[in-house]
């Protein structure tokens, strides 16, 4: 099984951090051109809710079926229940540093499928794929904060 790990900060508050994640909209938010996501179900973040959804990277679609696990005020896990991975667990972890900023963790375990049904997911989801991934949710995340920050000030 391979892991893929990224944290960076954002300067806001945890619990803003928290709210922004709970959002059913983050996922659209944080999804990176030229990647486009389209929903099919996404329910509330609970401990064992469900998102379905479909991520279009050009004209192939990657249909993804997830529950949330260990949902907390510190974090959440998603994992795979159907999708293009033989597993797939992602948590999210957010820690406070200060008052107003706050760490976000994220770890990923993941297996490939063998062959060439795995063939596809190797090249998108391999290490510099991810790193290039959350990279662009790092910036999509503090762009979404500091502008509901800057809302709320209004």
């Amino acid at each position: 099984m391979s892991r893929f790990q990224y944290s960076f900060s954002v300067n806001n508050k945890l619990e803003h951090v928290r709210n922004f994640h709970s959002d059913p909209r983050a996922l659209k938010d944080l999804t990176p051109p030229p990647i486009f996501l389209t929903i099919q179900q996404i329910e509330p973040l609970a401990e064992g809710s469900h998102s379905k959804f479909t991520l279009w990277v050009g004209p192939f679609p990657i249909r993804w079926h997830a529950q949330h696990r260990d949902v907390n005020d510190s974090g959440f896990t998603d994992i795979q229940i159907a999708g293009p991975m033989r597993t797939w667990e992602h948590s999210h972890r957010f820690e406070a540093v200060s008052a107003n900023q706050t760490i976000i963790h994220e770890d990923i375990k993941y297996q490939h499928f063998d062959g060439l049904r795995g063939l596809f997911t190797r090249v998108l989801f391999c290490k510099p794929g991810l790193y290039f991934l959350f990279t662009a949710r790092k910036f999509l995340t503090r762009l979404h904060l500091k502008e509901k920050k800057e809302r709320s000030k209004l």
